[in-house]
């Protein structure tokens, strides 16, 4: 008896040190993303995790588990890039631009597409606004300072003859988070919003806005990771980017299901209910494409640099990187 007492010890003993080693030699990745659809790709992977099945980490091998982190807009993601607490994310390009121009080229790199269109500058459904112009004296709402919808409304306000700073100027640019932004159009306190997707849509059905300018073909989100991240773990960004074109060619020829589970995950995770119809409205304005090219970016060096966000032209031959 004592003898096979001992050798259960000596089992158990034995199988809390596997465990043990086994739990050291996980692999934590960590992945950002926003509540927007333009962010499908997390959208779905995340609430296939609650079905049970995880794309990404059955693709990258044993031990892989993958941690996701949500932000409101792109700076707040590039923070967190810069303070090493993610080691990638899905951001839209002005954020991720400014990122890579502020490091000179040392902390970030874009590793694939995700999405294009699906953002928009949507004015009050009775609104005479019609050019940049008429925005003298008003008041558009962007997502965060710096992001992508906030360079693109300052750089649109610009280039019709306004005088833009960053906290006044001819017209008012106010960052504002996407259900306050919402909140503000209905009351009227806001003559414009240059958002994505889904609340565009939103704006249209339960605020009676109407959309004045569309960027039907620009980059909208990309897959950016960490230039350390990228250093010491390239086999495992490679095979992130694997999944992610994977599940980005499903997404393409699965919509009504991935329409489905990224209203399921913005449900919830964020208590954001969606209508089917709403998200398809949302999904007919997005191109899903995990490409990406170095000459899409020019566009938006020169809407940062026109509106002071970029001093100088960057280098931008380290931007774009296949791991």
């Amino acid at each position: 008896m004592r003898h096979g007492w001992r050798m259960s010890l000596v089992v158990l003993a034995s199988w809390l040190v596997a465990q043990a080693s086994s739990a050291q030699e996980a692999t934590i990745l960590r992945v950002g993303h926003f509540p927007n659809i333009t962010h499908v790709q997390a959208l779905v992977a995340r609430a296939m995790e609650r079905q049970g099945k995880s794309w990404f980490a059955e693709r990258l091998g044993p031990g892989t588990k993958i941690e996701w982190y949500v932000y409101n807009a792109g700076p707040s993601a590039m923070e967190a890039i810069f303070a090493k607490s993610l080691d990638l994310t899905y951001v839209g390009p002005n954020p991720a631009l400014n990122a890579y121009a502020r490091s000179r080229g040392s902390e970030v790199r874009v590793i694939a597409g995700a999405v294009n269109g699906g953002s928009a500058l949507v004015v009050q459904g009775d609104s005479t606004l019609a050019k940049p112009a008429d925005f003298k004296g008003k008041r558009i709402a962007t997502p965060q300072f710096g992001n992508t919808q906030d360079v693109a409304a300052r750089a649109w306000l610009v280039a019709g003859g306004l005088r833009i700073t960053q906290t006044g100027g001819d017209a008012q640019v106010v960052p504002t988070s996407n259900p306050d932004q919402l909140s503000l159009f209905k009351g009227g306190q806001l003559d414009g919003v240059w958002t994505v997707e889904p609340w565009v849509s939103r704006l249209e059905s339960e605020a009676g806005g109407k959309v004045l300018v569309e960027e039907k073909d620009a980059i909208t989100t990309v897959l950016v990771s960490s230039a350390d991240f990228l250093a010491r773990k390239r086999d495992l960004a490679r095979r992130f980017v694997a999944a992610h074109r994977e599940l980005t060619a499903w997404i393409a020829q699965n919509p009504d299901e991935a329409q489905r589970l990224a209203r399921e995950e913005l449900q919830a995770s964020f208590r954001l209910g969606m209508e089917p119809e709403l998200v398809a409205r949302a999904w007919a304005r997005m191109i899903i494409t995990a490409d990406v090219t170095l000459n899409a970016f020019q566009s938006f060096v020169t809407s940062a640099q026109a509106v002071g966000f970029l001093r100088g032209t960057p280098d931008l031959n380290r931007l774009i990187e296949a791991p």
